[in-house]
């Protein structure tokens, strides 16, 4: 392997680590970690840590604070910040140092705060626990400060909400206050933008280059996505197994990787515009029709004994999928995909509306017919690890679905032992429990307890989100595979664009609970009429020119809520192309060309489209 080229280091470190090693000792053996690691990141400067899942990231951030966990063990080098050696410091004297000056941040916004106390009261807390010398009034004003500069609306008002209060875009802002109140010099970002619908990583993205130029703040960015290093650092590492194999420009590596390990994660990296093959028209029979599904949650209203709201989280949406064919489901976190994904697997029914399975409506089924029904359609969920059970073996996981439908225990062994194969599960992982297997196995496990019964239709609910883009190609790959095999469709649900191109034939792009734009591949991704769709493929993280420029398409903010959905459009408080009609009309979709349809009054791409009576329901 050669050694990795002139990477233009900064003169002054603010940190430098210096041949690092980090090695685990578990029976008796040492396997290593971090095998020699060397980097040097200046003030006010964005470095790049790229590399899939298991590469020694997130070892190497816990290592830069000295909080490497046993059977962990830090066996040599030295960490230098601000002049000092984090690996020789006292405890006390790295309590000075974590949480104040060095900040984090990281992929799991929702559930690093105690979702049973205010935001506010938490940030104030462990503010004064890094800084013992600030009074509470001095803390409380600089985390309203820090508040109101990474834009949470309302300051005053949210800093006394609580977690569940908040979306998963806002607690992303939530973290970035709690790790830069304390001033800090270096904030560690791990994987921050990963579990992030595109528009908010965006503004997530921006929002970190803001504070780093007005605060003077150095970040060292972790992730597995070259596209969004990109967007936010000039200089990256590359990290394989605990060695740094490349390091430069990003420009430079993604336009010229000189190590074999980079020319693989820059090839993993699907084309969204350049060089991509057409998807075939899929024309079968419809597989799922849904028509007019509506669901509006009542909740009590804060602050109220009695009163209540409604929350209209899907209204009137309308489409069908087809035999082999394979639909995406995007739009940001809130739109409404979660709800319509349960109503879709008939976790929950819709108010309206009907939903059905191989013509068979699926409210009038009977108990003993919808559990025969139910095998056909299958949903694989995001989280790969708080799916599966902790404590029952991989191959009695998968034979759990076939023992619910009737079969036996000898025929159900083989089923599942067949599906192992198929998913390219190892044999020996038959007896062993889910700890320790990695998250693209576990997801390996739920493909196969779905795939056992021989399903019509599988629901993907962000199934590859938590995944590095190896995994997910390797997976992605998997599933083209078995539809091919075995001719079933999927409903990709997805804020990965990227992913959603390369494998979906036709997509519905949803906000504030309706579907406002459906269209076959290529005119989604080429020519969207509607301003919104536009807005999610700006966001885009991607190595190649976009077509539709961030600073004319890029949204700031959240969507209204869908308690207090505004008059007419619901997108004209955030839409570029709003105008006085837009504040009296509701527009639903209307065809313009080949069976796709978008719900605007202005759309882009020429005259709006005709408008009919009924709305076009995507058939």
């Amino acid at each position: 392997m050669a050694a990795p080229g002139p990477a233009d280091p900064p003169p002054a470190s603010l940190l430098a680590v210096e041949n690092l090693h980090v090695r685990l000792e578990r029976g008796g053996r040492t396997r290593p970690i971090l095998d020699g690691v060397s980097l040097a990141l200046a003030r006010r400067e964005v470095l790049a840590l790229v590399g899939e899942a298991g590469s020694g990231k997130s070892v190497l951030a816990r290592a830069i604070v000295n909080a490497v966990p046993p059977p962990l063990r830090v066996a040599a080098g030295r960490v230098l910040f601000e002049g000092k050696d984090v690996l020789a410091l006292g405890e006390r004297a790295l309590k000075s140092v974590r949480g104040n000056r060095i900040g984090f941040i990281g992929a799991n916004p929702m559930g690093s705060l105690d979702p049973r106390l205010a935001i506010g009261e938490q940030i104030v807390h462990k503010l004064r626990s890094v800084q013992p010398g600030l009074s509470r009034a001095e803390a409380r004003e600089r985390v309203l400060a820090m508040m109101a500069r990474v834009a949470l609306p309302s300051p005053a008002a949210r800093f006394h909400e609580a977690p569940f209060q908040f979306s998963g875009g806002m607690m992303q802002r939530v973290m970035i206050v709690d790790a830069l109140v304390s001033e800090p010099a270096l904030v560690i970002a791990d994987n921050i933008t990963q579990p992030l619908d595109v528009t908010v990583a965006a503004q997530i993205i921006r929002l970190i280059d803001s504070l780093r130029e007005s605060l003077g703040t150095a970040f060292l960015f972790i992730s597995s996505s070259l596209p969004v290093v990109a967007q936010i650092a000039e200089r990256a590492l590359v990290l394989q197994e605990g060695r740094v194999v490349e390091e430069g420009r990003v420009a430079a590596i993604a336009a010229a990787p000189r190590e074999a390990y980079t020319r693989m994660l820059v090839a993993r990296i699907p084309p969204i515009w350049k060089g991509v093959a057409p998807l075939p028209k899929v024309e079968g029979a419809p597989v799922l029709e849904v028509a007019n599904a509506v669901r509006t949650y009542v909740v009590r209203r804060r602050g109220t004994f009695n009163a209540k709201n409604q929350v209209k989280a899907v209204r009137d949406v309308s489409f069908a999928v087809r035999a082999g064919e394979n639909f995406g489901l995007v739009g940001e976190s809130g739109c409404g995909k979660s709800t319509l994904t349960r109503l879709l697997a008939w976790l929950e029914r819709p108010d309206g509306g009907r939903i059905a399975f191989l013509g068979r409506d699926l409210a009038a089924l009977g108990a003993a017919e919808f559990k025969a029904m139910r095998r056909t359609f299958q949903l694989l969920l995001q989280d790969p690890y708080g799916s599966l059970p902790a404590n029952m073996p991989v191959q009695r996981m998968i034979e759990e679905p076939l023992r619910i439908h009737g079969h036996g225990s000898a025929d159900a062994a083989r089923l599942a032992q067949a599906a192992m194969a198929e998913v390219g599960l190892e044999p020996e992982l038959a007896t062993s429990l889910p700890v320790g297997l990695s998250a693209g196995q576990r997801q390996r496990i739920n493909i196969a307890r779905a795939l056992v019964l021989k399903p019509r239709l599988l629901i993907l609910d962000e199934t590859l989100s938590a995944l590095d883009q190896v995994e997910q190609a390797e997976l992605l790959e998997l599933f083209l595979r078995l539809q091919a095999e075995h001719g079933f469709s999927y409903i990709f649900i997805s804020h990965d664009l990227a992913l959603v191109r390369r494998v979906c034939h036709r997509i519905a792009v949803m906000y504030l609970g309706r579907i406002v734009e459906l269209a076959d591949n290529a005119t989604l991704f080429e020519a969207p009429r509607h301003p919104y769709t536009r807005a999610l493929l700006s966001a885009m993280p991607t190595l190649e020119a976009n077509r539709f420029p961030r600073e004319e398409y890029l949204l700031d903010g959240e969507p209204p809520s869908p308690i207090d959905l505004p008059r007419g459009c619901a997108f004209r408080s955030r839409c570029p192309r709003a105008a006085a009609d837009c504040a009296a009309t509701d527009p639903r979709l209307a065809p313009f060309a080949d069976g796709n349809a978008a719900a605007c009054l202005h759309p882009h791409g020429g005259d709006a489209p005709a408008r009919t009576p009924e709305a076009a329901d995507g058939r």
